[in-house]
């Protein structure tokens, strides 16, 4: 089968076949056809087999989220868990097919949401989709630059981000957590409380490094999609960020937050708290994420208090404007209202000495 879909050099084809074959049709075949796709997908990874990644890279896109998620598991089982050092291969796959890779991103932050300590990204896992992004933070809109708008419910995302945004909002108190269940796990087994906590506290800096890159670069993708969006004509008018999931983001805060009682500002929760508004903040303003500042303060009002995100609730009301909008379009919310100025005539204010700062009021 490996060698039919490398030699077969008609792509249309290959792809009616690819679907005949592995498509889910709701019988019982369902089972067969997704373990024989597993081994299939992974041999492909192992021998570079760039076409059959290619027909992967469309399943993925065209199957609902449930099958697509089960082959992850697969394919992460196979390269990060099992055999150690095995992620190289699969990460230099990223060069063969980076739309492949681009769905494997948002598969396996579906499969991975960081609401128990199960489901926490393997390390070897983390640090390959940290690399991907952070070397390329254009790779996580392959999907979105060259598919449909409009994707059925149920399957993946256009992209990545929401996933992405999870990770690195949830990260500091799912980690802490986990830390919390381990350290308990550790004196209950009686092992030497002293070594058990270095050993933490080197795999706690790693973390720290890789969610913080990927942070950044998740921004770096934020910031450059109002001109793909622009260009596309969707500016306005596509959430790929959905605003049910910044609902069920807050609310799994809240839940962690409770669960850890956390109920000071420890520095886990500002970290968590100030990602989020950073993400919020320059979702909002590229047209990633379409909502008004009233509908966050509605969800992020049972946050425990932070500056950053309260500076972002609490900005100016996007005005209605005199002109009637076009039929579909959203309003975008750091658009300046009519009349209002381009730029700030406010003189310039020094806060501190020899240095000046240009004031302008958030647009």
């Amino acid at each position: 089968m490996c060698s039919y879909f490398q030699e077969q050099s008609k792509d249309a084809v290959r792809q009616i076949i690819f679907s005949a074959l592995f498509g889910p049709q709701g019988n019982k075949a369902d089972e067969n056809r997704l373990a024989m796709l597993g081994k299939l997908v992974s041999m492909a990874i192992a021998i570079c087999r760039v076409p059959i990644l290619e027909c992967t890279a469309l399943w993925l896109q065209r199957t609902h989220a449930v099958f697509c998620v089960r082959l992850a598991k697969v394919l992460v089982e196979d390269y990060c868990i099992l055999v150690p050092g095995s992620v190289q291969t699969l990460k230099r796959i990223v060069h063969a097919s980076p739309r492949f890779c681009c769905q494997l991103i948002t598969a396996v932050t579906a499969l991975y949401d960081l609401s128990t300590d199960d489901l926490i990204p393997p390390h070897d896992l983390l640090e390959m989709v940290v690399s991907w992004v952070y070397d390329d933070p254009r790779l996580t809109l392959i999907t979105f630059l060259n598919s449909p708008a409009n994707l059925p419910r149920g399957f993946l995302e256009l992209t990545p981000l929401p996933g992405l945004i999870r990770w690195c909002v949830l990260a500091p108190l799912a980690y802490k957590r986990n830390r919390k269940t381990s350290s308990a796990q550790s004196l209950m087994n009686g092992h030497n409380n002293k070594m058990c906590k270095e050993f933490e506290n080197d795999v706690n800096k790693d973390f720290k490094i890789l969610y913080s890159k990927l942070h950044l670069s998740v921004l770096q993708v934020l910031m450059i999609l109002q001109g793909h969006l622009t260009e596309k004509n969707l500016y306005g008018r596509l959430e790929l960020i959905m605003f049910d999931h910044v609902d069920r983001l807050v609310g799994d805060i809240n839940k962690l937050v409770k669960e850890l009682n956390l109920s000071n500002p420890v520095k886990e929760i500002e970290l968590t708290l100030d990602r989020l508004a950073q993400a919020l903040q320059v979702g909002i303003a590229s047209g990633a994420l379409l909502c008004t500042r009233d509908d966050l303060r509605s969800v992020c009002s049972a946050l425990p208090h932070n500056n950053l995100l309260q500076l972002v609730l609490t900005g100016p009301v996007q005005q209605s404007p005199h002109t009637a909008l076009p039929p579909g379009f959203y309003p975008h919310i750091h658009a300046p209202p009519a009349g209002y100025p381009m730029y700030s005539t406010h003189p310039v204010q020094t806060y501190m000495p020899g240095m000046a700062f240009s004031y302008r009021p958030i647009r």
